[in-house]
């Protein structure tokens, strides 16, 4: 049989600290993210479009309004992507931090509703490369290609960011708020008792505290365990530290 002495013990200040540098790493990817958002919408986007203008200055009337008005399309797209972004999703993701989760939304859904903002420029790009009217200066047409993959290279990032950091990170953050509101569902008397099993006190020593009998205290843990679905003390010691029921210093 191996020996106990083998696992490593469970550490409560350890699992606040990943918490709460988990916590800040998030807050720096939402800050940098808003700061690339008014990058794309103050330079990378507008140069884009003085690029386009220009090349379509030669074409005739029906051509310069239809790859203006695709381009004009793919920018409200865009800026439709950035500002549900940051009115929706990112002030949902701030309110976790905070241990508050509103129920009208769910990362699920963002992740669900996360539209693909690099297909229209692509195809942009294809237009341009392949199709493009023969009156286009030769000189035009690098310099809005040279715009198109850079905001593309740039995009391909950001979304990367998004995706595989940014939804999985607040994914996790969302469970643990949800597994945190169930302390709500304790009743004062519940929290008390829970309290009492993190300082490491029998149950006698409960029934004392709190004036009730043992068997009372047993139905207490018994409801506490079944609400809440933890079980051990050392489970439930992290959980009230983690609900701020309890202080660190308050541990024997």
């Amino acid at each position: 049989m191996r020996n106990s002495s083998h696992y490593p013990s469970m550490d409560p200040a350890m699992k606040m600290a990943e918490l709460s540098i988990e916590k800040e790493r998030l807050q720096d990817i939402l800050n940098f993210l808003r700061k690339s958002h008014r990058y794309y919408r103050d330079v990378m986007v507008p140069n884009l479009a003085a690029g386009l203008e220009r090349l379509v200055e030669p074409c005739n009337e029906q051509q310069r309004q239809t790859l203006w008005k695709f381009f004009t399309d793919y920018k409200q797209e865009l800026l439709n992507h950035f500002s549900y972004e940051e009115n929706v999703a990112f002030p949902y993701i701030e309110a976790m931090l905070d241990n508050e989760r509103s129920g009208l939304f769910s990362m699920g859904e963002y992740e669900q509703n996360h539209s693909n903002v690099q297909e229209k420029l692509e195809d942009l790009k294809n237009l341009i490369v392949k199709y493009r009217p023969a009156e286009c200066r030769e000189e035009d047409v690098n310099q809005v290609l040279y715009c198109l993959y850079a905001l593309e290279m740039d995009l391909e990032k950001h979304t990367f960011i998004e995706d595989d950091v940014l939804i999985p990170a607040a994914t996790r953050l969302e469970e643990r708020v949800a597994v945190s509101k169930e302390t709500e569902k304790l009743s004062a008397r519940e929290k008390e008792i829970l309290v009492s099993v993190a300082q490491g006190k029998l149950n006698k020593e409960i029934a004392d505290e709190h004036n009730i009998s043992i068997n009372t205290v047993i139905t207490h843990r018994k409801n506490i365990t079944r609400k809440i679905g933890i079980k051990t003390v050392a489970g439930l010691t992290v959980y009230a530290l983690l609900n701020n029921l309890i202080d660190m210093n308050a541990i024997e």
